[in-house]
């Protein structure tokens, strides 16, 4: 169900088993199919333009302009099986033992509206700054509501 806290209270009260357990979250606007559409077009004239791959210039730009986090990691241990963007960040001692620390990378598909809006707003900065046409601000602000 999604509600405001007086709707979703509301509802709660219609359960007679007073014993069961909900789980309530924030409700957040996913990313649009509009915006991961142009967030792609415009990686891939970042791509042509830098002689990169498109897949290195997306990392490239979830690392500048996305949702990340630093997680400590058992020594010998890859972060490969577990997420699929990280990059290495350092080591050091947590309660006496000695970990390698990574910086992990959300993927895009997983951004809500804003996250989205940060992340498009970052790659149409890098576009600008080598010259590659964009949307107006008009159109992408229009795109940023759907």
């Amino acid at each position: 169900m999604t509600g405001n806290a007086l709707n979703i209270i509301s509802w709660l009260y219609t359960f007679d088993d007073k014993e069961k357990l909900f789980d309530i979250k924030e409700h957040k606007e996913r990313r649009s199919l509009s915006q991961n559409a142009y967030a792609w077009e415009l990686i891939g004239k970042l791509a042509d333009a830098m002689r990169m791959s498109k897949e290195e210039m997306y990392v490239r730009m979830l690392q500048n302009y996305g949702q990340s986090l630093l997680i400590p990691v058992e020594l010998n241990t890859k972060p490969n099986g577990y997420f699929k963007y990280y990059k290495y960040h350092g080591r050091s001692v947590i309660n006496e033992k000695v970990a390698d620390w990574y910086v992990v990378y959300k993927g895009s598909s997983e951004f809500d509206t804003k996250e989205m809006t940060i992340f498009i707003d970052g790659i149409i900065q890098e576009c600008s700054n080598l010259g590659i046409p964009t949307l107006t601000e008009e159109q992408i602000r229009k795109m940023k509501l759907i």
